[in-house]
């Protein structure tokens, strides 16, 4: 039913790098997208999660060697973090090697023999994993994010509606549900695993309600400045913990820090990052949302449009391979735009999202377009029309936004 948009890019990194790394929340699809992959040339899959196929691995090396004219998919990489140095050597040596045969285009056997395509490790963002593959694999490995399911990934035949989307967020799982109770449910008890099993394996142990109610928070802050010292207060904690748990989320890939735009030494900008509990379904389940119509009538449901438009356009950016530095620009006196998006030849687009589908333009947006400069402006709203709202803005929905990001080349 889904077409992942960074299959195509993980696909093409295997031809030209040993070994992909790809990073995402548990559930999220990492692992279909990885056998989708592994179906298009000789592949072995193993779970480190099972005992069976750790057995496989207790003489790494022979075990791995024996499979070097295969793609090998190693899922839960972080529960064998001891096979880091294994996999260099095993790296190292198919690229001493050297190409044994002419390129294929699908990046098999060719490719992999000259130590490219070997390996593709699937794991959750965190930080000891990021810390052992970079240590081990420095030159060897390219990284990937997986986020949720986007408008551009829907079957156009038979699609969820966007505001399912946005309700349910993009697990799958989530939004195939039957209904939008059970999809609550889903995320409810994701939210309790990951709290109650997950965070204590990948991260510091934290009580898991004192976490629970750091994420409420934040989900309660969506699409804000970060107030840590306001955070430390309601949580009777000192802001040192704060950064401490928000830094665990980030890694975890379940929240983002929006950068501010900083450009300009002369203005007075602020200077904080804005925080997004990145899917929108886990917003809404933290918040106790159940449906559309509690949605539309909450206090936070700009701020969950403007997250879910965000995380949107940043995904259809990353899964092209673009180099995009993303932020937000808001300055001391008023003036901001939600979403910058600036190119590796140095040129910006300006991006102000709205949950109206009559969209007005404030005053402040024009005077940080003045600071900007961004080649182009977009209002995205939540309707299908295209126009222009003044001769230097044109107004779109969402998934002719995501396209237009997603082909935009530097």
């Amino acid at each position: 039913m889904f077409s992942r948009q960074l299959q195509s890019l993980a696909a093409d990194l295997l031809q030209d790098t040993p070994a992909v790394v790809l990073l995402g929340p548990r559930q999220i699809g990492k692992t279909t997208l990885a056998l989708d992959i592994a179906q298009t040339r000789p592949s072995v899959y193993l779970d480190l999660q099972s005992a069976a196929d750790r057995n496989k691995l207790e003489s790494p090396e022979l075990y791995l060697a024996s499979q070097s004219d295969k793609l090998v998919v190693l899922d839960e990489i972080h529960y064998a973090p001891g096979l880091f140095p294994v996999l260099r050597g095993l790296i190292d040596q198919g690229r001493r090697k050297g190409r044994t045969g002419p390129r294929s285009s699908s990046g098999s056997s060719a490719d992999t023999a000259a130590g490219n395509g070997r390996f593709m490790l699937l794991g959750s963002a965190s930080m000891t994993l990021l810390q052992q593959s970079g240590e081990s694999l420095a030159g060897r490995v390219a990284y990937l994010e997986l986020g949720g399911l986007s408008p551009l990934e829907m079957n156009p035949d038979s699609p969820p509606t966007s505001d399912t989307l946005w309700l349910r967020g993009g697990f799958p799982d989530s939004l195939l549900a039957r209904d939008d109770a059970r999809s609550l449910r889903w995320r409810q008890d994701f939210i309790r695993t990951y709290l109650e099993r997950d965070v204590p394996q990948l991260g510091p142990r934290i009580a898991a309600e004192t976490l629970r109610r750091f994420w409420t928070m934040l989900a309660h802050l969506q699409a804000s400045p970060l107030n840590a010292a306001a955070l430390a207060r309601s949580l009777a904690v000192d802001g040192k913990t704060v950064a401490t748990w928000l830094d665990l989320l980030v890694d975890l890939l379940l929240v983002r820090r929006l950068a501010p735009w900083h450009n300009n030494a002369g203005k007075r900008l602020v200077k904080t990052p804005k925080v997004y509990v990145r899917d929108s379904g886990l917003v809404h389940a933290l918040l106790g949302i159940a449906d559309r119509e509690a949605l539309l009538g909450h206090p936070v449901v700009g701020a969950s449009w403007e997250g879910f438009v965000v995380e949107t356009l940043i995904n259809a950016v990353a899964a092209q391979g673009q180099a995009v530095e993303a932020s937000y620009y808001r300055s001391s006196a008023g003036a901001e735009i939600d979403l910058v998006l600036t190119w590796p030849d140095g040129t910006a687009w300006a991006i102000e999202v709205k949950r109206s589908l009559s969209p007005k333009l404030e005053r402040g947006f024009h005077h940080g377009c003045d600071d900007v400069q961004p080649a182009r402006r977009f209002v995205v709203y939540p309707g299908a029309e295209r126009y222009a709202l003044t001769p230097q803005v044109e107004v779109l929905g969402l998934l002719e936004m995501a396209q237009e990001v997603g082909l935009r080349r530097a």
